[in-house]
């Protein structure tokens, strides 16, 4: 499992910061570009937030087999307790942050598109009627 929450670490620490940049935000083909750029990116961070999830699922029954208790609420307490469950969830945690930071992205970088056919509309609507 820890490499599992390493990998998640190290694609959290190098995506830090690199979201569309200001300059380009007015250029549509960049944003375009941005978005197929990325794209398998947020698939990756997708696929490994859903990963975790159920990986948790089987991480619990797992800890819950080694435990020495018999009953199944203290099976239970001891493996959300167990430090791998513990860190599992902070891979989840992570994981989720590189989804959603990407997933908006993406999505900021399609509103600019959107934007910039709204001006450009505009602009030919303008020019018809100062004409």
């Amino acid at each position: 499992m820890g490499d599992v929450l390493l990998h998640v670490y190290l694609y959290l620490a190098d995506w830090e910061g690199k979201s569309m940049s200001t300059e380009n935000e007015r250029d549509p083909h960049k944003a375009v570009d941005y978005i197929l750029k990325h794209a398998a990116l947020f698939a990756k961070a997708k696929a490994e937030r859903t990963y975790i999830e159920h990986y948790r699922k089987s991480l619990k029954g797992i800890l819950m087999k080694r435990s020495m208790e018999t009953a199944i609420g203290a099976q239970e307490r001891e493996a959300y307790a167990h430090p791998e469950m513990v860190e599992l969830l902070k891979g989840l945690q992570a994981a989720v942050e590189i989804e959603e930071k990407l997933k908006w992205d993406i999505t900021a970088a399609e509103m600019r598109v959107e934007i910039w056919r709204t001006e450009q509309a505009n602009n030919r609507a303008e020019g018809r009627v100062t004409v």
